[in-house]
């Protein structure tokens, strides 16, 4: 399993190609928000896809919603919990 920064690009690549972005990988900074004005401006819809790609790319099963609060913040959560998981 990818660790560091070859596991924040992965996880950025695989945002982008699920998630149908408009923008490429390298625009997401590992620390940007995934939801809200400020962020990405991901929504509820885009959260459920995420949490199937997250377990169908690396793994994690996200299994309740305030799990997920904590995990989808950003791409450094996403990876922290892939990691730990490990």
């Amino acid at each position: 399993m990818a660790q560091g920064a070859e596991l924040r690009q992965k996880i950025k690549e695989v945002m982008v190609e699920e998630l149908m972005l408009d923008f490429d990988a390298a625009e997401i900074g590992d620390e940007t928000a995934i939801f809200g004005a400020g962020g990405l401006g991901l929504d509820s819809v885009d959260a459920l896809q995420l949490v199937v790609a997250i377990e169908k790319h690396f793994g994690l099963k996200i299994a309740d919603a305030e799990k997920a609060k904590g995990v989808l913040q950003s791409v450094e959560t996403i990876a922290k919990a892939i990691e730990e998981k490990g």
